[in-house]
């Protein structure tokens, strides 16, 4: 318990309650409402638990006012420049950096996971053709209980980190088999040769007949994305995780929740949308007209992929992201394409516009991310699936911390009844 308390006056009886206050090491402290209903009889109502802290973590710390993410206490601009994803998925799994033997291990353990069980080859072959990648997503996640039964047992701490190298070493796998699927082509083995993200482009765009070369710049912006798309807190499919892990399931259908929430498109689907966006202006001449109807209060039209929910100041994120999206346009991005033309129109004009700057409307990563991955050829249904394959490090890590802590609990929120009252069975031919 935190040192300090706060009262609350209960205006109706004149009780005054003593709440306890647990500190952070950064950020806002919280205010213990655990007994708050045995104290006083009152739930507390907080639609979107929008501040309410559901736990408590070591994992990730973001500041909106500050623009500030961190993974274990390291600023993400400090991963981005000088990290790689596997070595920021030790981190998270494991609180530190690893050395060079550990980091090896590591290397070798989500290596040595990456191969799919070839009855799986079966689920996808269930699916429709055009079934979307992120339905195909959840259903196979949410399968790998029903082969992997030495990793299920939760109370086992060797059976969570086995199931937690697994889901990250097979993401990718099942990522790229559910785009094959979608395009009518084979599946590509994984090759044990490559790194995380050069494996993921081979399984996704190799052929059996002819050879594919992997663009390192392909390469490096995947594995840059995936560092700052790891982890961001509590958000929604986080949240899920959790929740769904607080009620003793296996690893995988947890991991298949936060898949399902990531699919909303209010989370994971925003870089997609910016696409649409730019789609939907279609030519660098129908700026004036649709940056009007982004300024009307009273215009359904909304600029997709500036500001964010959570950062109030400039997301630190598209701040790293949007130097590579510039090199990833310059060497692989089609010169002819107007949609790249208009997207970094945009984004000159966010950055100038005094509109834009007053309500720190700047580009954010999912500006950029979206840029990225069409730039490198990965279809705009596949764009949540590239999402969910770094989010499972996060999620991974967050569900670990979560089955370790002493005061894990099944989550049970309350509500705010406002149906009607008791009432008595009306006899059909009454009614």
């Amino acid at each position: 318990m935190g040192e300090h308390t706060v009262t609350v006056i209960d205006n109706r009886t004149g009780k005054q309650i003593e709440l306890p206050v647990r500190k952070s090491t950064q950020g806002p402290d919280a205010v213990d409402i655990g007994h708050f209903f045995r104290e006083t009889g009152y739930f507390t109502y907080d639609p979107g638990f929008l501040s309410t802290a559901s736990c408590h973590s070591q994992l990730t710390y973001l500041d909106g006012e500050q623009g500030m993410l961190q993974f274990r206490g390291y600023p993400i601009e400090q991963l981005a420049e000088h990290s790689s994803f596997i070595e920021v998925a030790y981190l998270m799994l494991y609180g530190e950096l690893p050395n060079q033997v550990q980091l090896d291990g590591f290397q070798d353990a989500i290596t040595h996971h990456s191969m799919l069980n070839e009855s799986l080859k079966e689920f996808f072959r269930g699916f429709y053709h055009d079934a979307h990648p992120m339905a195909i997503m959840v259903g196979v996640v949410g399968s790998l209980s029903a082969f992997y039964h030495d990793s299920t047992d939760i109370n086992n701490p060797e059976h969570r980190e086995i199931a937690a190298h697994r889901m990250i070493a097979k993401m990718p796998g099942i990522a790229a088999a559910s785009y094959k699927h979608s395009v009518g082509e084979a599946q590509v083995y994984p090759d044990n040769s490559l790194s995380y993200t050069g494996n993921l482009l081979n399984m996704m765009f190799s052929v059996p007949c002819e050879k594919y070369e992997i663009d390192p710049v392909a390469e490096k912006a995947l594995d840059l994305i995936f560092i700052l798309h790891a982890d961001h807190e509590q958000n929604a499919s986080t949240s899920t995780v959790r929740l769904a892990g607080s009620s003793g399931a296996n690893p995988f259908a947890c991991i298949a929740s936060g898949i399902a929430a990531l699919w909303g498109p209010a989370h994971g689907g925003a870089n997609e949308a910016v696409l649409k966006m730019l789609d939907d202006i279609g030519d660098v001449s129908n700026v004036p007209k649709y940056l009007a109807c982004a300024k009307d209060r009273d215009d359904p039209f909304r600029l997709m992929g500036f500001g964010h929910r959570v950062y109030k100041n400039y997301d630190p994120r598209a701040q790293i992201i949007r130097k590579m999206c510039h090199e990833v346009l310059e060497k692989l991005g089609d010169g002819n394409d107007p949609m790249f033309e208009l997207a970094l129109h945009l984004e000159e004009i966010a950055r100038s516009d005094e509109y834009f700057i007053e309500r720190k409307l700047y580009p954010n990563v999912d500006f950029y991310s979206g840029l990225i991955y069409k730039a490198l050829g990965i279809p705009t249904n596949m764009f949540t699936v590239m999402f969910s394959i770094a989010r499972t490090v996060g999620w991974v890590a967050q569900w670990m911390e979560m089955i370790g802590s002493e005061d894990q609990r099944i989550g049970r929120p309350r509500q705010l009844y406002v149906g009607a009252k008791q009432r008595d069975y009306v006899p059909l031919g009454e009614r």
